[in-house]
């Protein structure tokens, strides 16, 4: 994966290196154009000359001659920032297990809050990860509500009583043990909608295990369906969700303990980002600040698009 010359392997040792921005701007060259040919993102062109001075590039196509650097085209995009602040967020977000909030990066790389909170969802874009192969094997589904506790919510807004679902975020998950988890919002816990999930991304033939909900009834006909009724006990044998259960501990854990507060239009955000790190666990912490690195290119995120006021 690596197109580097040379690589950090430690935060220290990524702060260090890349405190020099003429470092960041080649190695981020390398991340935009690993063949080595740079080419004009306004007319394709491969005659380009660069301004060193600037750390910009510009293409000698007489009828062209635009200017551009190396963030045009991916989520560094327009940002003043330099890259060395912005390597140290994309490491800092793709390693931090539970975590990091936008005031804590704002104060350890000395920016806005506002500006760290964009920068993380920028980041967040990165992270997420969309596979077209189906899951195999044996796959565990389960379900899990996010939201605020009704103790903890005003009188005049609080719509149930305990540990209720009404008014949360359902997130339904799949696990393909040993491997990755896929997790995406959904509207609600009927049969066509949790089974549709499936559907799309298990394989036909596969075993899969989920709780007792009535919702599952039916994927006998395309899969080894089998079942565990937590009213009973949580394990037989290999019949269990446990593992979709330590998922969820992991994603409330930072929702709750490091974001505090999210909004059900970013949840989806929040959760690629955990998918991202536990997708890639059995990695280090300089193969995951790569993964996103070179996830960077053809993706952008507008502040405007970010708050929902994109016209």
């Amino acid at each position: 994966m690596s197109t580097t010359s040379y690589n950090p392997t430690t935060l220290l040792e990524a702060v260090r290196y890349f405190s020099d921005l003429d470092v960041c701007h080649e190695y981020m060259v390398r991340i935009k154009w690993p063949d080595g040919k740079i080419t004009c993102p306004k007319c394709g062109g491969e005659k380009i000359g660069r301004i060193k001075s600037r750390r910009m590039f510009q293409c000698k196509d007489q009828v062209c001659r635009k200017q551009f650097s190396a963030k045009v085209g991916t989520i560094f995009e327009d940002s003043p920032l330099g890259l060395d602040k912005w390597f140290v967020a994309v490491w800092s977000i793709a390693n931090a297990k539970n975590g990091i909030s936008s005031c804590e990066l704002a104060r350890a790389i000395g920016v806005t809050q506002k500006s760290a909170w964009h920068m993380l969802h920028r980041v967040r874009l990165a992270m997420r990860t969309k596979s077209f192969r189906k899951i195999i094997g044996e796959i565990e589904s389960d379900e899990t509500f996010i939201g605020g506790k009704a103790r903890n919510m005003h009188a005049g807004k609080r719509k149930v009583k305990g540990r209720g679902a009404v008014g949360k975020a359902i997130v339904q998950g799949l696990l393909e043990r040993g491997g990755n988890v896929h997790c995406e919002v959904v509207p609600d816990q009927k049969r066509p909608t949790l089974q549709a999930v499936v559907r799309k991304n298990v394989e036909t033939g596969a075993n899969v295990y989920t709780d007792a909900l009535r919702s599952y009834e039916g994927l006998s006909d395309e899969y080894v369906h089998q079942v565990i009724d937590h009213a009973k006990s949580y394990v037989e044998g290999r019949v269990h969700t446990n593992g979709m259960e330590n998922f969820w501990s992991l994603l409330k854990r930072a929702l709750k303990g490091t974001y505090v507060a999210v909004a059900p239009f970013h949840l989806g955000k929040y959760i690629d980002e955990e998918v991202f790190r536990f997708n890639k666990r059995n990695g280090n912490d300089a193969t995951r600040f790569l993964e996103v690195m070179h996830a960077t290119p053809g993706k952008r995120l507008q502040y405007k698009e970010l708050v929902g006021r994109a016209g």
